[in-house]
């Protein structure tokens, strides 16, 4: 690994409620296989051998996290996270003390693989400013007005989908968010935070079963992806 950095830190910011899933909790405790999408989260990022601690970040509130079987793991942390995605990224890189490389991956992306995060780590050579998973976008794009009518056709090539895990030197991602977040910046996840600050990430290429589950048509979506992996 390039800088002399060889300390992985996963961060998981958890303290969202997911109020898009209609769900009576928050959508990182629905199940998938008799486990939450939390804990298939968890114990994908812990089961890395080149991950070497995971800071997870609850809402303050929080009372579902402790009656998870992975809960009391030896390299599992947990912190208080924030209101935004970003205030919980933040609170959890505060909790940092060491150069390492923080690894930001989403609590509801239970269909990450190990070979996909292997391919980010080893992606530090060609961008050592640091990189996320993404997918070339290969459905035609469309922009709308306001009131739903399209405006024109939005040219694919070179578009990318963001994905989880997005993975830059602590340092520098704990020092961009804070001033992104002090400058009212929108920061929709770390990649734009140090866009903001003049870096440009580079872009790995992922699978795209890694999918984010955000309503409730994708909870089944992200059963059949796992089921065909244990299958496999």
């Amino acid at each position: 690994m390039n800088n002399s950095i060889d300390k992985i830190i996963a961060i998981v910011p958890a303290a969202g409620i997911g109020s898009r899933m209609g769900a009576q909790i928050p959508k990182q405790y629905l199940e998938l296989d008799g486990k939450s999408i939390l804990a298939l989260t968890l114990e994908l990022l812990l089961s890395h051998a080149k991950i070497d601690r995971v800071i997870v970040a609850l809402h303050p509130k929080d009372s579902y996290f402790s009656s998870l079987a992975i809960a009391n793991h030896s390299k599992l942390q947990t912190v208080v996270g924030g209101g935004e995605r970003a205030d919980s990224v933040l609170a959890c890189l505060n909790h940092i003390d060491e150069p390492c490389w923080a690894m930001v991956h989403d609590a509801a992306r239970p269909c990450l693989t190990h070979s996909d995060i292997d391919k980010l780590i080893d992606s530090t050579d060609t961008f050592p400013q640091g990189a996320i998973l993404a997918s070339p976008v290969r459905d035609t794009m469309k922009r709308s007005d306001k009131q739903g009518n399209i405006t024109h056709t939005v040219c694919r090539e070179l578009l990318w989908h963001a994905l989880t895990p997005q993975y830059f030197p602590a340092d520098a991602l704990k020092e961009n968010l804070s001033l992104a977040l002090a400058a009212k910046a929108n920061i929709t996840d770390e990649a734009s935070a140090m866009e903001w600050a003049g870096i440009s990430p580079g872009l790995v290429n992922g699978r795209v079963d890694n999918i984010k589950i955000t309503h409730p048509d994708d909870l089944q979506l992200a059963a059949l992806f796992l089921s065909q992996r244990t299958k496999g």
